[in-house]
């Protein structure tokens, strides 16, 4: 009877190794992730998953890869065709405009707006309609020489995965969908394999500290390796009819394609590159843009329509006039430009581009793409599986009464 318990506690040792590697390595793969939010007492007492605490310095990196080496903010600007613009945004910018006459005339001019017949009223709006191809096609022009100034793009992305950290784990989940996985299952394998080998050394001497120390070898080994076959080799060797490369790297093409969809779809799309634009730092750029071109505008309409319109007016009502023009311009934008999303998501063509010169990139530099941010935190997830491996080694020395 001691002979049968004394081999199935010897058995017991490769069995739970496989569930501790499993274990630890399953456990390592949620603490990237979760939680979102720091949870315990800081700055030691607690955890916060490893993506979403470095999302900052994450963001900071795809920026520095989108657009440092695969895409500028001139080169996307310089898609943008300020006819087919126009047409997109010209039956709702028509509509605006008219509402803005309405309102700027009767706050600045209301006398000699209600005098005005309604011919007269139609003549203005005419006028004004037939001249905003031309002052859309100037601003557009400006707009993409001063785009530096107005479009800050790291401040669209950081300010995106700072505010929804849970924009940044979908980025890596869906990027490392094949990975994480594999990382689980690989903690099954490989402890099983480094229990065959404590098993062997129990069988011979049976020291208390053998299962603990085995415990804490498989939990961090299997981390380790894990994280190194995603990543090792980059460049792919031959063994035999193999193969060998880094899991990841190997997905490189599949890899590309999903994560320019999800950069296009959720961070840089016309939506939050109009809403940067508006409310972000570079906001008083493009205000200072629209004054230009809707003064220039108003200067040319009122020549045309009466010389002395400004002394009939006043001086001091044609100039709040203008600046009324100005504001309900900019504060109506968003009513407008949201018609433009459709053509400019096609003139853009931010995923295609993105994904074509992400699979041109070496493996080294595709690396980058998912691993330097927390690659400096690894140690974390490979001690806290080597500190599990050997509680579990305590608990099997518990069960087996030693």
């Amino acid at each position: 009877m001691d002979w049968i318990l004394e081999n199935l506690s010897l058995l017991s040792i490769p069995l739970i190794s496989a569930i501790v590697g499993w274990a630890t390595n399953y456990l390592a793969v949620k603490m990237m992730f979760y939680p979102i939010e720091f949870i315990g007492i800081r700055p030691i007492f607690g955890w916060q998953g490893l993506i979403p605490a470095k999302r900052r310095e994450m963001a900071e990196i795809e920026v520095e890869l989108v657009l440092g080496k695969l895409l500028s903010v001139q080169e996307l600007a310089g898609r943008l065709d300020p006819d087919k613009l126009t047409e997109s945004i010209q039956r709702r910018l028509k509509q605006v405009v008219r509402k803005i006459v309405n309102d700027v005339m009767r706050e600045s001019a209301p006398t000699l707006w209600a005098s005005l017949p309604v011919q007269g009223k139609n003549l203005v709006y005419t006028r004004i309609e037939a001249d905003i191809p031309n002052v859309v096609a100037k601003m557009v022009d400006d707009f993409k020489h001063n785009i530096d100034e107005i479009l800050n793009i790291e401040e669209l992305v950081v300010n995106q995965l700072v505010d929804k950290p849970e924009l940044i784990n979908e980025i890596f989940l869906t990027a490392g969908d094949k990975e994480f996985p594999f990382i689980e299952r690989s903690g099954l394998y490989f402890g099983f394999l480094f229990g065959l080998a404590t098993a062997a050394f129990w069988y011979f001497y049976q020291a208390w500290w053998i299962l603990p120390l085995g415990g804490l070898i498989v939990g961090y080994a299997t981390n380790w390796i894990a994280i190194k076959i995603i990543f090792e080799p980059k460049q792919p060797i031959k063994v035999g009819p193999l193969t060998v490369q880094g899991t990841f790297l190997k997905r490189q093409n599949e890899v590309s394609r999903v994560y320019s969809d999800i950069i296009e779809q959720k961070l840089i799309n016309p939506k939050n590159i109009t809403d940067i634009i508006l409310n972000g730092s570079g906001s008083e750029q493009l205000l200072e843009l629209i004054e230009l071109h809707v003064n220039d505008a108003i200067e040319r309409y009122v020549a045309i329509a009466q010389p002395y319109f400004a002394l009939g007016v006043g001086s001091e009502n044609y100039f709040r006039m203008k600046q009324l023009a100005v504001k309900q311009m900019f504060d109506n934008s968003d009513k407008y430009l949201h018609y433009a999303y459709e053509y400019a998501n096609k003139a853009l063509r931010v995923g295609d581009d993105l994904c074509e010169r992400m699979q041109a990139l070496s493996p080294e530099e595709f690396e980058g793409v998912l691993r330097p941010a927390y690659q400096q935190d690894e140690w974390k997830l490979i001690v806290t599986g080597a500190i599990l491996g050997m509680l579990a080694g305590f608990m099997q020395l518990y069960l087996m009464g030693i």
